[in-house]
């Protein structure tokens, strides 16, 4: 395809060869970009060449066909009348950083489970880490230098990895925000700045955990606590059951099945997104019963004071009072091992785990939740640490 003069609609919509193409004389600087995307497609952006005050600058118009090429023509004519004015056309309607994060969040807000907890993490890391060195400037206004600056400061990037690399592309969604409502043309916390950014980072810290055979001895310590009851059963269910400690606090009478011994975590408080049955051990529902025995069976499973929900940190923070060096997520990891060294069919302990399969392939394969062999697994956990307890409790009285 010849390279035109003068851009026509029907060339915009069928040119697919990379480049840059002018629209010509009386263009008023107006380009339309053809580049390949990450999944092997091409994007079409427009862009303008403005001299502003002096200085050469490229300013974004908007992606095609979102904005058509007689909509970026209009855009330019009022960008050069404006420059031709003595004004800037970049300052009028464009937001800061700071006004473009609260932008993007209420974009995504309703996609988000409920709860606010994961807008606040994606607030709170921003608030924390990027908003006070950039949130004053204009979107139009950051460069790679500053998002690199952001990732740098205090030795960020190389002492917390994980963290920064969270702020990375949050500052990246934000920043392709901007490049779609025109205010810019890159994305500054893309590509450029990888081959930048140290490579050697601190070794990856897991969740701290207790070996298996431990457990029992740990659980029996907090029960003869003084501890409130209701938090003492909810660190023994989020055990049995292999859950997240979020699932066990927020977990309402409504969820469970007794008869059938099920308990159904509904979507929109599992990670994945996705309904959990979580088979229930004799264990466990020796659990219930005395949780049941604690209130009228309505309501919170596991209430913590003013039948308020438990905090995040409540189990964590029992754990440590009592120099157990575990935190309720390691459980899991526990868990884990336990099914590991005890032959375990894999997807049988990651199913019961609720991760979801990674491999496209595997997972369109993987239609059943695997509930019944689950159920036999939980039940021999169960017995486990039953029989570490007895053990525990023979081994004292011997003594």
């Amino acid at each position: 395809m010849n390279r035109p003069k003068k851009l026509s609609a029907a060339f915009v919509k069928t040119v697919k060869r990379v480049g840059r193409y002018g629209d010509g004389r009386g263009g008023f600087g107006l380009s339309l970009l053809v580049k390949p995307t990450t999944t092997g497609r091409l994007s079409k952006t427009w862009s303008q060449r403005l001299r502003i005050h002096g200085h050469p600058v490229n300013m974004g118009l908007g992606a095609y066909p979102v904005v058509t090429l007689a909509e970026a023509r209009e855009k330019a004519l009022q960008n050069r009348r404006t420059v031709a004015q003595g004004r800037d056309p970049r300052s009028g309607g464009i937001p800061t950083f700071a006004e473009a994060v609260e932008t993007v969040i209420a974009i995504h807000r309703p996609s988000w489970r409920s709860g606010g907890k994961y807008e606040a993490q994606w607030r709170g890391t921003l608030q924390r880490h990027a908003v006070p060195q950039i949130g004053h400037k204009r979107v139009h206004e950051i460069t790679t230098a500053d998002v690199m600056g952001v990732l740098l400061a205090s030795d960020f990037w190389n002492q917390k990895r994980v963290t920064a690399r969270v702020v990375r592309q949050r500052i990246g969604a934000v920043m392709k925000w901007a490049v779609a409502q025109g205010y810019r043309e890159d994305n500054p916390a893309g590509d450029a700045i990888s081959a930048a950014l140290p490579k050697n980072g601190v070794r990856v810290r897991h969740q701290r955990a207790l070996p298996h055979g431990e457990i029992a001895a740990a659980l029996e310590r907090v029960r003869a606590s003084d501890a409130l009851p209701s938090t003492k059963l909810a660190l023994e269910m989020l055990v049995l059951t292999a859950c997240r400690s979020g699932e066990v606090r927020m977990a309402t009478w409504a969820e469970f099945d007794l008869d059938r011994a099920i308990w159904t975590i509904p979507e929109d408080r599992t990670k994945s997104g996705r309904e959990h049955r979580v088979p229930l051990s004799s264990g466990a529902l020796t659990v219930l019963d005395q949780a049941k025995a604690l209130g009228d069976g309505e309501g919170l499973v596991f209430p913590g004071r003013r039948l308020r929900p438990l905090g995040e940190s409540t189990m964590s923070l029992l754990l440590r009072r009592f120099g157990i060096r575990c935190v309720p997520h390691g459980m899991r990891s526990s868990f884990r091992d336990w099914c590991s060294e005890t032959g375990v069919r894999r997807e049988v302990a990651e199913a019961a785990l609720a991760h979801v399969v990674k491999n496209k392939v595997e997972a369109a394969y993987a239609r059943s939740d695997l509930l019944e062999s689950r159920r036999e697994v939980m039940e021999r956990w169960s017995e486990y640490l039953a029989r570490g307890e007895s053990a525990r409790q023979r081994g004292q009285s011997g003594s």
